[in-house]
């Protein structure tokens, strides 16, 4: 774990591989887990792009645009963003500002300067998180529905709901992958090679994504199993 006012886990997306694998490297020594990726596609088409706990941003990036991939990031996660480019035309600033991330660094840069970012961004977001976790959910067990924060109701499969009751009676907690397995049951087929838990946990986030502008509180943690962090109740 990173020390204090540091992600324990980051993304870094730039198309500059001495430049990534240096700054990746810089950011290991001082204790936080990075992944690096190349291209904006490389990350959303990973297992859990969405769970990293920051991102590290270059606007120029083949595939998905920098700034397209901001706001994808926004829409699903509440982690800091920093933008660290060369890209220096007119009106960049603006639709960095536009896009909501947290602060803009223009390339050449100090490695020592963007971990001053991060730890800044970091602080904002740590003294936000207790706020952005308040608003419950609940679950509507008749139904077979779960209510977002703002009331909106995500119609659930069986498979959804089984999930949902390991999460409630979680509390919090991660709830193993082998729980999971088990609560959706041995009837489930086997789907890309896995017993389809992680299909299954994709499509519940869609579902949420599509009916609610909330982000969804649905997190992975490598190799254990996953956790709805948010207050959860059932009605």
């Amino acid at each position: 774990m990173g020390p204090p006012m540091l992600p324990r886990t980051l993304a870094l997306v730039d198309d500059d591989r001495e430049f990534a694998e240096f700054l990746a490297e810089h950011l290991r020594q001082r204790g936080i887990e990075v992944d690096v990726f190349h291209d904006g596609r490389d990350l959303v088409t990973a297992d859990h792009p969405y769970d990293y706990g920051f991102y590290v941003v270059d606007l120029m990036l083949p595939g998905v645009d920098g700034i397209q991939l901001i706001e994808t990031l926004r829409r699903r996660t509440h982690a800091g963003v920093l933008v660290v480019s060369g890209r220096l035309d007119p009106g960049v600033f603006k639709q960095v500002v536009d896009a909501t991330a947290d602060m803009y660094l223009a390339k050449p840069v100090e490695f020592e300067q963007v971990v001053l970012a991060i730890t800044a961004i970091q602080r904002r977001v740590e003294g936000s998180l207790p706020a952005v976790t308040q608003a419950g959910w609940r679950l509507d067990r008749r139904a077979s529905q779960l209510v977002a924060p703002d009331e909106a109701r995500i119609q659930l499969s069986p498979a959804d709901l089984a999930m949902m009751e390991c999460f409630l009676e979680a509390r919090g907690d991660v709830v193993p992958r082998e729980t999971l397995r088990q609560c959706l049951g041995r009837d489930q087929p086997p789907e890309q090679g896995t017993d389809g838990l992680n299909a299954a946990i994709f499509r519940l986030r869609r579902r949420i994504e599509r009916a609610t502008p909330a982000v969804v509180p649905l997190q992975s943690r490598s190799r254990v199993g996953y956790l709805f962090r948010a207050p959860l109740s059932a009605v």
